[in-house]
């Protein structure tokens, strides 16, 4: 966002008040969210329904801030005091097994977060990013047909064990 690659318009959890934030720290404009990638609302914690989860990693890859955590073909888990409720996780679920929860009441925006929350959720973001970074650097990409196999072949046990 500061070298304006990113809008700063793309954050449904800091609703407008985030947007007015990001417009005073990097100069830009302010303007409306975008609704494409969500809507401001109160704040929530995804979590997995454990029964369903296949253990395909998505969105573990998905998280920003590295709040969930498991292994290949074993259910995942939210750590709750470290998920942001920015939602990216949920559309790459091919079981829909997330779910989320209201737990700010009817606080939305900016008033459903306190400063210690949103520079927790700042400094895990930046971790990740040096994390991944490393990681590119060590090991070479997954490719992308190899990802697709082993998501078709969670689905397909977990739809066996359901069948017994």
């Amino acid at each position: 966002m500061a070298d304006q690659q990113a809008p700063i318009n793309q954050c449904p959890p800091g609703g407008e008040e985030g947007i007015q934030r990001l417009s005073k720290l990097t100069g830009q404009a302010p303007v409306s969210l975008n609704p494409a990638f969500g809507q401001e609302g109160p704040r929530s914690l995804v979590w997995i329904d454990e029964n369903w989860c296949i253990g395909c990693t998505l969105c573990i890859e998905a998280c920003p801030v590295d709040a969930i955590i498991g292994t290949h073909k074993r259910m995942h888990t939210v750590l709750e005091k470290y998920c942001t409720g920015c939602e990216l996780c949920l559309p790459v679920c091919p079981v829909d097994c997330m779910h989320l929860e209201n737990v700010s009441g009817d606080m939305s925006g900016w008033d459903a977060w306190s400063q210690p929350l949103a520079d927790q959720a700042k400094e895990r973001y930046e971790k990740r990013n040096l994390r991944l970074s490393d990681q590119a650097v060590s090991q070479p990409a997954v490719a992308p047909e190899h990802k697709q196999s082993r998501v078709e072949a969670a689905l397909a046990r977990a739809k066996a064990q359901r069948g017994q």
